[in-house]
């Protein structure tokens, strides 16, 4: 009788050499150097979920050097930039190999950077992986076969993770797989054994030492995944979440028997869920767009007010969340636009409430468009995916009003080019009329030209002109 271990390494095998034969031709080349050579870790679970992608992984007993000499002469372009940690990259019929030698690697109590130890064994290799889905490998030199010490298949199929070592010995060689836990967790769908997350509790603080770029790609990771709501919840219930994004386990705000209100952080995995629902409108997956889903109302804890006889208020949330966002992600290392784009989605967040029934003027609408600039879509989403409202009713109301919104701000850009709202006159225009040089005066003047454009639409250079001589006469009495 087939046992499951073997029946999944003759798939993996056979997969292997029907949607990589690069690898085992690469194989070739480093048994004829007198080195082994194993695809690993989340190549192989991949190859098993029917999910391998260009990017592979492979391990070596070969050091980094003898490594480079061998990709140098086979692949189509290599690169070194990780050779300190033992990896070499190379590039080989449109497929990314990377190539790195068996390896231990532990952090002390307060190092943020790993001691990285090279071996001989990849059964060493293996038992310091992640988790045991990632600790199977498949060697390609010499007779083809499958690994898998620590029951990676078996609990591939159980749909379950846990570790190769301890719990508490794995997460405190790398405290970010704590992290990773829960990414996997939210990527393939699988559950977390019960002892990874007592030990991830009690174990919360080590991810101190991790730097703040590995935790932002780690959580950049989960949140572009396809369940990130049970992603969250673990970082939440397991307190690793505080540790790096305290605002969001703030948003579990007391409900009390006179002062009721909706349950913020739950609101709030909503408002992520139904974002990504509209995300075809930004043409994909938008790391931004879940951002601002993530943080748009994480400025209500400091603004949450009592109202008397029952109630509760969160005046201006948005503009301290606003900051609020900025300051955290940058602390987070995410690059400057990342931070000001998803800063101003959650600034304005509450902008369509005041919408009413439609009974903005057409200025209004063009200053929503301005402000938005070049994230209106994703405005446009965001604001959509913030009705959670339960009544029925109400909901297809907000539906209806934004819609009605979205159709004028349509109407107003085919007319009038919305997103390239300019004033009528430029600034040289405006100093040839004025009679002034470059300065103060010729901004002030651009500037009112501007907000004349955004209450009255396109006025021409004749119009433009009388009104900007009728204001520089009143501003120079």
């Amino acid at each position: 009788m087939e046992t499951p271990a073997k029946a999944a390494s003759e798939i993996a095998i056979s997969a292997l050499r029907e949607k990589a034969p690069a690898a085992i031709e690469l194989a070739e080349e480093f048994a004829r150097a007198g080195f082994k050579l194993a695809l690993v870790g989340g190549s192989v679970r991949d190859i098993l979920l029917n999910r391998l992608g260009n990017d592979l992984d492979l391990t070596t007993d070969a050091h980094p050097e003898d490594t480079k000499k061998i990709l140098k002469k086979w692949g189509d372009d290599i690169w070194d930039v990780g050779i300190r940690f033992g990896t070499i990259g190379a590039r080989k019929n449109n497929q990314v190999f990377e190539v790195t030698t068996y390896r231990s690697e532990i952090y002390s109590d307060y190092s943020r950077k790993p001691t990285v130890a090279f071996g001989k064994s990849i059964e060493v290799d293996l038992s310091r992986r992640d988790f045991t889905v990632n600790a199977m490998a498949i060697e390609l030199t010499g007779e083809v076969h499958f690994i898998d010490p620590h029951g990676g298949v078996r609990d591939l199929l159980l749909k379950i993770l846990k570790t190769p070592s301890t719990p508490e010995l794995s997460f405190g060689d790398d405290p970010l797989r704590m992290l990773r836990a829960a990414r996997f967790s939210a990527q393939l769908g699988f559950a977390i054994a019960p002892e990874l997350l007592v030990a991830m509790n009690q174990m919360s603080d080590r991810l101190s030492i991790i730097s703040a770029e590995r935790i932002r790609d780690e959580f950049v990771k989960l949140l572009m995944s396809p369940n990130p709501r049970s992603g969250i919840t673990t970082l939440v219930e397991t307190g690793l979440c505080e540790k790096f994004l305290p605002e969001i386990p703030m948003l579990r705000l007391e409900i009390d028997e006179h002062h009721h209100h909706k349950d913020v952080y739950e609101h709030t995995l909503t408002v992520v869920e139904q974002s990504m629902a509209l995300e075809d409108r930004l043409g994909g997956p938008n790391l931004i767009a879940r951002l601002a889903a993530l943080l748009h109302d994480i400025g209500k804890p400091k603004t949450r007010a009592l109202i008397a006889g029952g109630g509760v208020s969160f005046h201006h949330h948005e503009v301290v969340g606003a900051r609020m966002a900025k300051d955290r992600l940058k602390k987070l290392r995410f690059d400057h636009h990342i931070v000001e784009d998803v800063s101003k989605l959650v600034f304005l967040h509450l902008r369509f409430h005041g919408y009413g029934s439609g009974d903005w003027s057409d200025s209004a609408v063009r200053r929503y468009v301005r402000d938005a600039g070049e994230i209106l879509t994703h405005l446009h989403v965001l604001t959509r995916a913030d009705c959670t409202t339960r009544n029925q009713r109400k909901a297809e109301t907000l539906a209806k009003h934004y819609d009605h919104l979205e159709s004028r701000i349509e109407e107003l850009m085919a007319q009038e080019e919305l997103l390239k709202i300019r004033p009528d006159l430029d600034g040289h225009q405006i100093m040839e009329i004025l009679g002034v040089s470059a300065g103060p005066s010729v901004g002030k003047a651009y500037d009112f030209l501007l907000e004349l454009r955004l209450e009255r639409g396109p006025l021409g250079e004749s119009k433009a002109r009388e009104e900007l001589i009728n204001w520089w006469a009143k501003n120079q009495s």
